[in-house]
């Protein structure tokens, strides 16, 4: 089995940084596409930024030159740097992955626990 575990969640005024990590264990031989996603209350879970294996990232727009998402293969881990933060950012975040490879299988959709980010005005 294939856990996600995410940290560095809390609560952070407007204008401050946060920065989230994800770090997938188990038997792990390759990660396919990792990311991001974030739920505010009453809204349907959305996608804040994914990555490629390769480093290849696509962001929302609403987070467009705040938020940087990288990985490292090496530790199987997902980051999410976020600055400029604003109100309207305060959600649970998720982390994703998409594809996993233990031994010669794939197996697809695994997400995190949740952390909460909460931006007081």
């Amino acid at each position: 089995q294939v856990q996600l575990v995410e940290s560095g969640g809390g609560l952070v005024q407007a204008g401050g940084s946060l920065r989230l990590s994800c770090a997938a264990s188990g038997t792990i031989a390759s990660i396919d596409g990792m990311g991001w996603y974030r739920q505010a209350p009453g809204k349907q879970r959305e996608l804040v930024a994914d990555i490629t294996r390769g480093g290849s990232a696509n962001y929302a727009d609403s987070v467009k030159g705040r938020f940087t998402i990288s990985r490292d293969n090496a530790k199987n881990t997902v980051y999410l740097q976020m600055n400029s933060l604003k109100p309207e950012d305060t959600a649970v975040y998720y982390c994703h992955v998409d594809r996993v490879r233990t031994g010669v299988r794939w197996y697809s959709d695994y997400w995190g626990q949740g952390a909460q980010v909460t931006v007081s005005s």
